[in-house]
């Protein structure tokens, strides 16, 4: 690689290698020069490079990938849950719960109002302690802390940024959720993929992962996104066993479905392990907006994550706390939930049953999305659904490298009415059997 590298230091072999990124000499993905030659080249000591190399992958314009070399990282955006928008398609790869199915938070607001909370207060309400703890009960080890967060995804960032550095390699499943994906790229973590299966993370996928040196490992128990598989007794068991033999690889359990779950809670860790945290949040049935999750850890775990919870900087509103405290434990609020549990599951099962009678064989998991097999590949899929004003989301979006995922359609169809569900469960299968036909063909799907 012929490259105008240049510098006697290593800031200024940084500052070089800066410029010719920022002048996309060098783009995403490129092939930095191995130490050793580069040094030779410039005739400086290699410790130099390997300083230079360090700063920038420290700031996160280069990325390590051991054996790999190091790389120009890639920035591109990730994929984002939601809505899509500006289009006029029925759009059904959301994600999102059924807003009607969100209870009303004008009555609990009135309740909650109270007097104001000052700095140097406690980071967590008393009453909301008390009940987080009764919530979080089932935790895998005991004593354990209770932290409160903006949300799960604040609470797996800020674990990850308070127990690794840039590089460190992480675990994560394979396919796996947007915002995972995008937390740990964004963090300048290396992204080591574990395949999931109807039981959730494969034994020896995990196995794998750790034996290439994971700092770090995030599993959904329950209801995993994108493909709805929930971890059974026998495989927590057997990930248990494994994970006892790394007992310092700190490992969160990212429970998002929790109270709308269909499924038992099985823990993968057990009292081997010395860094954990499970983290539950109330944004799939107190809705999106109500940005709170709850995490138990092991008490240095909690430590490191309160550094980053700095009273009167980055605490979770106690107006927010009550208003979640005085939702959840409404019985009210409660059997709506239950009920919203039991319609997302329900309308689930319906939408693969109407695709298995349409010849296209899927299986409703938990959780609010179904992740459908295809014969062909999603993304041609996709294009014709389009025609048809549907928009899907093709699997390649959740995919860390497995394969099987481009022949994946991540759908969300529990707010269908009987007669929409029929008739995208007809546009499917019609955009099957066209790519099919035009593959068989030899033309473009």
């Amino acid at each position: 690689m012929d490259l105008e590298i240049s510098g006697r230091s290593a800031a200024e072999i940084s500052d070089s290698l800066r410029g010719l990124v920022e002048r996309r000499m060098l783009r995403p993905g490129d092939a930095l020069p191995p130490v050793r030659s580069l040094a030779d080249r410039l005739g400086v000591n290699r410790n130099t490079v390997v300083a230079a190399y360090r700063q920038l992958t420290q700031t996160g314009v280069l990325v390590t990938r051991g054996r790999g070399g190091t790389r120009v990282a890639d920035r591109a955006a990730v994929a984002q849950e939601g809505f899509a928008a500006d289009t006029v398609l029925r759009d059904v790869g959301t994600g999102n719960p059924d807003p009607s199915r969100i209870p009303d938070i004008s009555r609990a607001l009135a309740r909650v109002a109270g007097r104001p909370v000052l700095y140097g207060e406690p980071v967590i309400d008393p009453a909301v302690e008390r009940w987080a703890r009764e919530w979080m009960r089932d935790a895998p080890a005991d004593p354990f802390s209770l932290t409160i967060t903006s949300g799960a995804a604040d609470a797996v960032e800020r674990l990850l940024a308070s127990a690794l550095t840039r590089d460190d390699a992480v675990a994560l499943e394979d396919p796996c959720f947007l915002t995972s994906i995008h937390t740990v790229r964004v963090g300048g973590y290396r992204a080591v993929p574990v395949p999931v299966d109807d039981e959730g993370m494969t034994v020896e996928g995990l196995r794998a992962a750790l034996a290439d040196g994971v700092r770090a490992v995030v599993c959904t128990p329950r209801a995993q996104n994108p493909t709805g598989a929930s971890v059974t007794a026998e495989r927590a068991g057997k990930l248990r066993a494994v994970l006892a033999e790394h007992p310092y690889v700190l490992v969160i359990q990212d429970d998002h479905f929790s109270m709308l779950s269909r499924e038992p809670f099985h823990s993968i860790t057990g009292p081997e392990n010395r860094r954990w945290a499970l983290v539950r949040s109330v944004s799939k049935f107190l809705g999106p907006d109500m940005c709170l999750a709850v995490t138990a850890s092991d008490l240095e775990t909690a430590d490191r994550l309160a550094v980053r919870l700095t009273p009167g900087t980055t605490w979770v509103s106690h107006l927010l706390q009550r208003l979640t405290l005085a939702l959840a434990t409404d019985p009210e609020v409660t059997a709506d939930i239950e009920r919203a549990g039991a319609h997302y599951a329900e309308r689930n099962i319906a939408f693969a049953e109407r695709l298995a009678g349409r010849g296209i064989p899927a299986r409703a998991g938990d959780g609010l999305n179904l992740w459908v097999p295809l014969p062909v590949p999603a993304h041609a899929v996709a294009d014709r659904l389009m025609r048809r004003g549907w928009l899907v989301r093709s699997g390649e979006d959740f995919s860390l490298g497995d394969p099987d995922a481009a022949y994946r359609l991540r759908l969300t169809t529990h707010d269908l009415s009987d007669a929409d569900a029929d008739q995208l469960a007809d546009d499917i299968a019609a955009a099957v059997d066209a790519v099919h036909h035009q593959s068989a063909r030899g033309g473009m799907g």
